[in-house]
């Protein structure tokens, strides 16, 4: 089959590897010009340098436009193969190749459309991730799905721990799904809308921490936004401070959300959730942070004395 391939940063990396070891021929890569947002220089593979590599042409673009479209009529692709395109393909373009237009998303479909899914789905306590691989549609990340691939979440992993297990799979998915769309296959099992949830780009507010939170969820966001992700953060005395390591209190502690309790094995427990008055929640352990000149200290180190407060602002 002659395939095109819609890319960007690792994800798209990985993809563009999987297709050049295939039996089919790359006619064209199209992929974002590198980009100073937070979240785009993280997993940066450039798809474009490993094209050209290649000697396969290289579009670069935010999004399509009419002389894309046009080239792509020209070129004729049987397929087209698209992971971490940040931008909207229209149906000009996904039904333009005979066999449709195949997309790859590090989520199990159909939850966690949309941005981020790994951060997403960490915070929110999922006990699996993974890699979909489905048919474009008119949807954002909605149409049936070819095959997909799942891999359990740690007690203790991170995002970044996420990140390898699932872009491990790409290669593997995209070839298997690949070779099933060239036999002729078209039999796909249909997403139950249903059960569908879609996520926005994480910014810095995301980052920010509510101690109002429990302190499970607390705990997970920070392994959400585990290095090299911008970290999760609060304010202790009027500087901005990182979270980079925390656990569940054994303990349950009364209070305010927020208060800077009292030392517990290697870190020092804060007060959280929002009905933490009745003395029933667990606190969040912090055992070390980073300040905003980029020294780590462990928290104990860095909270001498007990008392006050972790804020939002």
């Amino acid at each position: 089959m002659r395939v095109v391939m819609f890319g960007y940063q690792t994800w798209g990396h990985r993809t563009l590897r999987a297709l050049l070891d295939s039996e089919h021929d790359v006619a064209l890569v199209v992929t974002h010009p590198r980009s100073d947002h937070a979240y785009e220089r993280i997993w940066a593979d450039s798809v474009a340098d490993l094209a050209a590599q290649h000697g396969v042409e290289v579009v670069l673009a935010n999004r399509p436009d009419e002389a894309l479209t046009a080239w792509l009529r020209e070129i004729q692709p049987d397929l087209i193969v698209a992971n971490n395109w940040r931008t909207w393909i229209p149906p000009e373009i996904f039904t333009l190749p005979r066999h449709g237009t195949l997309n790859v998303h590090d989520s199990l479909l159909p939850a966690y459309a949309g941005f981020s899914p790994l951060i997403w789905a960490l915070i929110n306590g999922e006990k699996e991730v993974g890699v979909t691989a489905h048919m474009m549609d008119a949807d954002l990340d909605a149409g049936p799905i070819v095959l997909q691939r799942a891999v359990e979440v740690g007690p203790r992993d991170t995002a970044t721990d996420l990140f390898h297990k699932t872009v491990d799979l790409i290669g593997p998915v995209v070839s298997e799904a690949v070779t099933l769309i060239a036999s002729g296959r078209t039999d796909w099992t249909a997403q139950d809308r249903t059960k569908a949830s879609f996520f926005h780009k994480r910014s810095v507010e995301d980052s920010r921490i509510d101690w109002s939170w429990p302190a499970e969820d607390i705990e997970r966001l920070v392994r959400a936004q585990s290095d090299p992700y911008p970290n999760a953060f609060t304010h202790y005395r009027g500087e901005r401070i990182r979270i980079l390591r925390a656990s569940v209190s054994r303990s349950c502690y009364g209070g305010t959300p927020g208060r800077v309790f009292i030392p517990e094995g290697d870190g020092v427990v804060i007060v959280a959730g929002a009905d933490a008055r009745y003395g029933r929640n667990h606190g969040l352990v912090i055992e070390r942070v980073r300040t905003e000149d980029g020294t780590e200290y462990a928290a104990t180190d860095y909270f001498r004395t007990m008392g006050g407060y972790l804020t939002a602002h």
